[in-house]
């Protein structure tokens, strides 16, 4: 019998000339500031890379003799401080400038999500939303402004990812010590912890713990439900990031949604502006609506004051993205506030009705706020067709949905290399023209040999990497040292000339990672091109239970190991935030080919294009706005209809652009050995990418299209004890009523040809059914028929003139046209207040 492992931890004692590592090690700052983490690593770089680059982990293990030696070391001492002048400069010096002085003194942003990608030592995210959630608190943080996050802390975060030899993915699952990561619980001020109780759980109360965790200037409140003072399942709540079955999915939205509210109560704070980023924090507007009815408000004057203040981003056109619960389960959890509301359980579920769905997250988040928006323009678009019923009378491109384009965090993806060439060609004030295009047109001074020389750096360090990762995963499934030798025979870091094609993302189908083999020979061709060979690089996770994205992992897997590919094409496991940055930063091509338009934004393009990488990608989500023609490659879309394969059509332009641009642009190396075609097009890539894609400039459209005047409408709709959403509910109430009765006739006056310069008088008939004229408006439209795509309509009011012989309200217009040409007119009414948030935002509309 073999003897017992048995194990000890010993903790170092840290010098008191160092005792402030513990500050920085308990501050995600460090997750966006390559000297903080640099710091840790020259301790002792082995431990740095086997504590998987977390601070607080290192702390603990670290060997005492080496923090003597640095406290003793002059040079470590000097970056130390140097270290710590930055970041208490940062704290103490807070933007007083831009968006952050566009606020009053007492304004608060909530920000909701249930995952946050803010440093791979903190593993609370699985892919896009999360990393997103996590640059928009980093940018937050930069801009100073009043902002407070709220998630979940979960045990087991998304799952470590394994292929084997066969190309099966194998989803391991590894409990998180909190004591490892950089969270803190929340205390009261008599040192006992804040814990949240919930009475939404069917017979039974449930409580969690409250954690924060610092990102520089905010903070992140997140809960926890593993504690004693719940049952064993109720422990197992937050235990896994989107685990479960339904019944967990919904208790988690109620912890995040719920449980959010009261949390950022029991501390104290009091947003103004509430912003549900993607419909798992809907919950939160069932909770401040129960709050505002306790406080006296009727049901839907809350509802109006709630949504007068909320902001809803929704990032996914793929329905199965949108979470939908049986209203019967809602019932049952939500029965306590129904009763508390003061309505009956039809009226209550009405919030998250949707045609021919239960209760959907979606049209939840939707109804409780004003302000809703897609992550880029074409996904805006999307988007506002997808919720188009939630409007039924309204024209989708009128809607309410809009659009704020997502951005990256520069400074947590923008290489070490590339800073430090900005600091010395353009100066340190590069962090503070972040957003100013004609700023960054001077990154076309940089010499080309010194732009080609830094990108053959970071390339040469990802291949390093990549060869590290491949190394490990396929000695583990029994590769021999022969065959590997023949793997990695291209991915060589002394001589990083080969072109290297990226492609790193969840495999979701939509997404469609193995449209590049849709013709083999035609991808042999390209890939073993005896002057002009390329490499491609996959990684990145197939959800657990989603089978076809785990095929496309055996399927690209598959072709790795085709004798014909060997070398060529290769799969790395355990995609991370880690592992993304040698990508984006290292490869030479960031290839993206979504099935259109599925793609709402997909920000690692944004990364990649921000270090030099040049994309190549079907004009979808956030590319649809990048691609200028000259700083990188455009896919267009194919449509399927007329007969057309939009997939074979695609793919066929794919290596197309491969064989005839892409590849015979890289290898044309002048006279000096580097591209200069290239070097061109990797410049334009960065100069175009990094002013219009950062997240300061997407954080400070939220500020200027929805923050600040969401925290306006919630004053407004707040003052006088809510007097405003009381007139507003019972104004709607009553439209809704008579609105069916409303009918428009007779319109009289029409003119088929005029001179410019001329008008005609229209006198139009409108049955109010019970409304009066001033709760209307009754408009006509008017463009040229040429441009009916084009442009937005001019519109024309009517006005009330009153009572016809019919006896309905009558309306005229004195119109004189300033455009020539043939032209058409559309004339419709819809309701009207001066409290409405959106002209559109009840859905009702009556055409002639």
């Amino acid at each position: 019998m073999p003897a017992s492992n048995f194990f000890l931890e010993v903790n170092p004692k840290i010098p008191r000339k160092l005792a402030r590592l513990v500050d920085l090690s308990e501050d995600l700052w460090y997750s966006w500031d390559r000297q903080t983490r640099s710091l840790f690593a020259r301790l002792d770089p082995a431990l740095w890379r086997a504590t998987g680059h977390n601070p607080k982990l290192f702390l603990r293990l670290v060997d005492e003799s080496r923090l003597q030696a640095a406290a003793q070391d002059r040079v470590f001492i000097d970056v130390y401080h140097r270290v710590l002048s930055a970041r208490d400069t940062y704290l103490l010096e807070p933007q007083t400038q831009g968006p952050a002085g566009e606020f009053a003194a007492d304004d608060l942003i909530g920000y909701f999500c249930a995952e946050y990608g803010l440093h791979e030592s903190f593993p609370i995210y699985s892919g896009g939303l999360g990393i997103l959630a996590g640059d928009h608190c980093k940018a937050a943080s930069d801009l100073s402004l009043p902002f407070v996050s709220v998630g979940l802390l979960y045990r087991q975060g998304y799952f470590s990812q394994r292929i084997d030899a066969q190309g099966n993915q194998q989803a391991d699952y590894t409990d998180a010590r909190f004591e490892d990561l950089p969270v803190r619980p929340v205390l009261r001020h008599d040192g006992g912890e804040v814990l949240i109780s919930l009475d939404c759980f069917p017979g039974r109360v449930v409580k969690a713990k409250l954690w924060v965790a610092e990102v520089g200037r905010i903070r992140l409140y997140l809960l926890d439900t593993n504690i004693a003072e719940n049952t064993e399942p109720d422990r197992y709540i937050t235990h896994r990031l989107y685990g479960g079955d339904l019944q967990t999915r919904i208790q988690q939205e109620i912890i995040l949604g719920v449980g959010g509210v009261r949390a950022l109560r029991a501390v104290g704070l009091a947003p103004s502006v509430w912003h549900i980023n993607e419909g798992h924090a809907a919950f939160l507007v069932l909770e401040r609506i129960r709050e505002l009815v306790g406080q006296g408000l009727d049901f839907y004057a809350a509802l109006e004051a709630v949504a007068a203040s909320t902001v809803f981003t929704t990032h996914t056109p793929v329905p199965a993205g949108h979470d939908i619960f049986p209203a019967d389960m809602v019932r049952e959890y939500f029965g306590m506030m129904i009763a508390e509301c003061g309505v009956d359980a039809p009226e209550f579920l009405e919030l998250g009705a949707h045609p021919g769905e239960g209760f959907s997250m979606t049209a939840l988040a939707v109804r409780g706020s004003r302000w809703q928006n897609g992550v880029s323009r074409i996904h805006g678009g999307v988007a506002a067709r997808m919720l188009a019923p939630l409007w039924p009378e309204v024209p989708p491109e009128e809607n309410p949905v809009g659009y704020v384009t997502n951005g990256v965090h520069i400074p947590s993806f923008l290489a070490a290399e590339w800073v430090d060439t900005l600091d010395r060609l353009l100066g340190g004030q590069w962090r503070n023209q972040l957003s100013q295009i004609p700023f960054w047109e001077r990154v076309a001074q940089i010499p080309d040999h010194l732009f080609w020389s830094i990108r053959q750096t970071l390339k040469s360090q990802m291949l390093t990497t990549v060869r590290q990762h491949l190394t490990e995963q396929h000695l583990r499934n029994g590769m021999g040292e022969a065959r590997l030798d023949r793997v990695l025979r291209h991915l060589d870091p002394i001589d990083p000339n080969v072109l290297v094609v990226g492609f790193a993302r969840r495999f979701a189908t939509y997404k469609r990672a193995t449209l590049l083999f849709d013709d083999v020979e035609r991808l042999r061709q390209l890939a073993t091109h005896s002057e002009r060979p390329i490499v491609f690089l996959f990684a990145g996770k197939a959800h657990p239970a989603d089978n076809p994205g785990q095929d496309l992992v055996r399927t690209i897997a598959r072709f790795a190991n085709d004798p014909q590919f060997l070398g060529h094409i290769h799969i790395i496991e355990n995609y991370d935030l880690a592992l993304a940055r040698h990508l984006v930063s290292g490869v030479d091509v960031w290839l993206n080919n979504p099935e259109y338009p599925l793609e709402a934004s997909g920000t690692s393009g944004e990364k990649a294009g921000a270090n030099g990488v040049i994309n190549l990608s079907v004009l979808d989500g956030w590319w649809g706005e990048g691609f200028n023609g000259h700083n990188g490659w455009g896919i267009k879309p194919h449509p399927d209809d007329a007969g057309g394969n939009s997939r074979h059509d695609e793919a066929n332009e794919l290596y197309t652009l491969l064989e005839q641009e892409v590849a015979p642009l890289y290898y044309d190396r002048g006279s000096y050995g580097y591209a200069p075609g290239w070097v061109k097009m990797s410049k334009a890539s960065m100069k175009s990418i990094i002013p219009r894609f950062n997240a300061e400039r997407m954080v400070t459209d939220y500020v200027s299209d929805a923050y600040r005047p969401a925290a306006s409408n919630g004053r407004r709709f707040a003052a006088d004890s809510f007097v405003a959403a009381q007139v507003l509910a019972v104004w709607k109430s009553r439209v809704r009523e008579l609105w069916p009765q409303v009918r428009l006739f007779s319109l009289e006056g029409r003119r088929e040809r005029l001179q410019l310069g001329q008008g005609m008088e229209l006198h139009l008939d409108v049955d109010l059914g019970g409304l009066n004229p001033a709760d209307v408006v009754v408009e006509l439209l008017l463009e040229r028929e040429y441009e009916a795509l084009q442009r937005s309509p001019d519109s024309y009011r009517f006005l009330p003139a009153g009572l016809s012989d019919q006896g309905r309200e009558h309306f005229m217009l004195s119109l004189t046209p300033d455009l020539c040409g043939s032209l058409r007119y559309q004339i419709r009414t819809f309701p009207y207040h001066t409290l409405l948030t959106h002209p559109y935002e009840m859905g009702l509309m009556r055409w002639l």
